[in-house]
This record gives C-alpha cells, sequence and structure tokens, in this order.
C-alpha cells in the first residue's frame, strides 16, 4: 500500500518513518534545555556556583549571588564547541565532526554600599546576556534496514500497480541551526554579612532552523528502482520570560548554603513554518514519470510553557586557598505544556494532542554538578564534573545510556583589576533517534568545548 501522506502523519505525529523529525514534544523539550554557558571560571567549575556567587555568570542560577561580589565587575566570553558524532544505522557507522565559534556571555554587576546604620550592607545590580543553547549542528547516516515505506510511485497508473517490494538503501540527514538566548536582570542585597537575597527577570529569545531528508530506494522483481525523496522544513521564532529567586547564606566563614527557583519560561510570541516535499523519480523502462507533493503549513502561532526548575547548593571555603562547590538541580518535564491548542486529528478520526504525550514519554529529571578551584597566588586551576539525566523516555527506553554527562577544567589568573580565564569542557551523551523501529538510529555523541574569558573589576 501507498503510505500516508506526510502532512497527515506530522500533525498527527505518529510517523515511525521521520521521527528525526522534531515533532510538538521534542520541540517542547529542546526550547527547555540548558547547556550552562557562562564565564570561563564558570564552566571550568561545572557551573557549581548556586552557593558561590561573585561571578556574573552564577547569577544565572542563584540572583542572590550578585551580592557577593565586593567590587562591580564586567566579563565577556567567547567558546570554541568541536562536536564529534558517529551515527550508527543498521550496522553502518558514519563520522562526522563540526566546529564552531560563539560570542556566549557578556555581564556586569554593579556593586552600591550602602554605608547605613542598617545591617542591610550592600545592594548589586547584575545584568547578563548568555547562550543558552545553541541548536548548529548536522548529522548523517545511511545503510539498509531491510524494511519498506514507500512500495508504490504515486504517479502508477497501471492496473495493477507496480508493487518495489525488495529494499535497496535508505540515506537520511538533519541540519538543525539557531540559538536560544536569555537576557538577565537582577536585584540583590547582602544583610548582615551572612544572608544574601536575590531575584531577576529573565527575557528569552528563540530562533530554530530545522531541515530533515530521507531517501528510500526499492526494487521491483525486473531490477527497476522506486527512488523516493522526502525533505522537511521547520521554522520557529519567539519570545519568552520567566523570574528566578533565590538566597545564599553564609554558616560561617568555611560554608555556605543556597537555594534558587526559576519558574516555568512562558513563551508567549512564537510563530513555527513547516514545509514538505515529496518526489519520486521517474522510470522510463516502465513509463511512469517523476511525481511530487508540496505542502506549506503555517505561519502557526504557538505558545508553551516549560517546566520551573528547583536547585540546592553547598559550598566548602578554604579560605584564600581555594573552594569546593556543589548544585543539585531538580526540574519536571512532565509539565511542559502548549497553552495553545495543538491537539490534531489522527486518520483514524481520533484526536491526539502532544499534551497528553509529556506525563509518559518524558520523566523528571536529577542534575549535579560539582566544581573546585585552588589557588597559587595569582593562578588558579580549576576542575569539575557534572551529570543530568535525559528526560526523553521514548527512545532510549529509560536505560539511562543517554544522560548527559562529563567533566571540565580550566584555569585562571589574576592581573589585579583584570582576570582571564580558559576552560575546558568534555561531554559525552548517546542519542536515539527512530526511522522503521524505535532507536534503530544511535548517535555517540561526543562534545568539546573551550572558552576563554576576560573580567574587568571596575
Amino acid at each position: 500500500m501507498k503510505k500516508i501522506t506526510f502532512f497527515v502523519a506530522l500533525f498527527a505525529t505518529i510517523s515511525n518513518l521521520y521521527c528525526q523529525f522534531s515533532d510538538l514534544n521534542d520541540i517542547g523539550i529542546l526550547f527547555s534545555q540548558d547547556q550552562r554557558n557562562g564565564t570561563a571560571r564558570f564552566n571550568a567549575m561545572a557551573g557549581a556556583f548556586g552557593a558561590l556567587g561573585s561571578d556574573v555568570s552564577a547569577t544565572d542560577i542563584n540572583p542572590a549571588g550578585a551580592a557577593v561580589a565586593r567590587k562591580s565587575k564586567v566579563s565577556f566570553t567567547l567558546d570554541n564547541t568541536i562536536n564529534d558524532l558517529d551515527v550508527n544505522y543498521y550496522g553502518n557507522t558514519n563520522n562526522l565532526q563540526d566546529e564552531r565559534f560563539n560570542f556566549s556571555q557578556l555581564g556586569a554587576i554593579l556593586v552600591v554600599d550602602t554605608n547605613s546604620k542598617s545591617n542591610w550592607n550592600r545592594v548589586a545590580l547584575s545584568f547578563n546576556y548568555k547562550l543558552k543553547a545553541d541548536f548548529d549542528r548536522t548529522f548523517r547516516g545511511n545503510g539498509n534496514s531491510n524494511l519498506i515505506s514507500f512500495d508504490e510511485h504515486i504517479n502508477d497508473s497501471n492496473t495493477p500497480t507496480i508493487l518495489f517490494d525488495r529494499s535497496l538503501s535508505q540515506d537520511f540527514s538533519k541540519e538543525t541551526t539557531g540559538q536560544n538566548s536569555v537576557f538577565n536582570l537582577g536585584l540583590s542585597a547582602v544583610h548582615d554579612n551572612k544572608l544574601y537575597v536575590g531575584a531577576s527577570l529573565k527575557f528569552h529569545s528563540l530562533e530554530y532552523r530545522e531541515r530533515a531528508f530521507f531517501r528510500e530506494r526499492n526494487d521491483e522483481v525486473n531490477g527497476n528502482i522506486l527512488t523516493a525523496e522526502e525533505s522537511f522544513d521547520r521554522f520557529i521564532d519567539g519570545q519568552g520570560f520567566s523570574f528566578n529567586v533565590g538566597f545564599i547564606y553564609k554558616i560561617n566563614k568555611f560554608m555556605r548554603i543556597g537555594a534558587a527557583y526559576e519558574s516555568p519560561t512562558w513563551y508567549q510570541d512564537v510563530v513555527e513554518e513547516e514545509a514538505y516535499d515529496l518526489f519520486m523519480a521517474g522510470i522510463q523502462n516502465l513509463g511512469i514519470s517523476a511525481g511530487e507533493e508540496s505542502n506549506f503549513f503555517g505561519p502557526n502561532a504557538l505558545r508553551f510553557r516549560t517546566p520551573s526548575k528547583l536547585t540546592a547548593s553547598g559550598a566548602f571555603i578554604f579560605g584564600k586557598d581555594g573552594l569546593i562547590s556543589l548544585d543539585y538541580t531538580y526540574r519536571d518535564f512532565r509539565n511542559v505544556t502548549y497553552i495553545t491548542d495543538v491537539s490534531t486529528r489522527n486518520p483514524d478520526g481520533s484526536f491526539f494532542d502532544p499534551n497528553d504525550f509529556f506525563a509518559t514519554d518524558y520523566r523528571a529529571t536529577h542534575a549535579l554538578n560539582l566544581g573546585a578551584e585552588w589557588r597559587f597566588e595569582r593562578l588558579s586551576v580549576r576542575g569539575g564534573y557534572f551529570y543530568e539525566q535525559n528526560p526523553n523516555l521514548r527512545e532510549g527506553g529509560n536505560t539511562n545510556t543517554d544522560n548527559y554527562k562529563g567533566f571540565t577544567a580550566g584555569l585562571g589568573y589574576n592581573f589585579g583589576n583584570t582576570q582571564v580565564g580558559l576552560s575546558y569542557l568534555n561531554a559525552q551523551t548517546d542519542e536515539f533517534y527512530s526511522i522503521y523501529n524505535t532507536g534503530d538510529v544511535t548517535i555517540n555523541n561526543s562534545n568539546s568545548r573551550i572558552s576563554a574569558s576576560v573580567t574587568f573589576s571596575l
């Protein structure tokens, strides 16, 4: 039988063949995730700054951290990212690498001493731009699953139609571009040099482009080949808003604890456009001409809400010699919700609502970030480790092999009013995509990122 036209499957999100094309559930999760970009010091310590503060990027986790700084400062960061991908498809492996440079962070903390008789010693205003997520990536693969989706030509007028029932090969690729960036505006204060409190507003900007391609080649009893090619394009732009509150408490000169809550991000002004094309080459020996079907959808207005985030933190300070810090973060991705009605009708007449699947196909996640720093006069040596669960239960089968984990390292040097830093991050994860069967595309992803920062004390 002929395959159901893909635009029906697209809106119903039931297509087995094209799960490498992100559906609305995938999109909701993708735009919820945070790659934790920051200053080189922040990155070198795996972002474990919830109870430390002072660093400009620490305000993204806990806005109370700005008041820990005793001097005003400005920081900016550049980074270079390399992705090494091994794409595995039915025994065939493609090795790919892509590299990119980003301006990933720019921010400042402005400190004001109150000089009043109250116990509120200091007030700090913080500003920070960061690249929350970089979507630039390409992967491709090929092989033969011995499975078939297209067994008839769309322009075949023969009776009966000719059946192409032997699988020869499949090729596929997916390219994504764009970014999710955040501007953070915060206010914090310190009481009696022990209790730091803060709040911030976050303004999110989203730009995402996705292009997926699939080619299937099958033949019939006389060796004539049917070549079917599908392509799918999606364009998404939008704006969002969230807020963040937190505190840090200095138990004594050696220990600090902290906690922060970040609200859901409400994306209110999101525009989505989609295009689909199916092309089948002509088969001259059978008198079948080439055929093509194209469809365009949109612009569609979307509104959705990502999950909130809770962070608990602790730090041990060894005077001026060094420190160790730990952050634990909890997020429940079952709470991703499309506010806009995105329900659609399945080919069998039933209704499908992506919101129903967040509760069953995704999970609450736990993340740990551990960082350390040791100082040798003006030189600082840093390192860290991070572990974060993947919320997706659909591919990967809840085996935890697709969790995000890795280590960090870095150096810093203090020239006085100027500090420079360099960091290295290495992360490993497995990704699963589905074409014919669940998880029949496996991607081993090794991600490396080098960041360089300059901080000026004012």
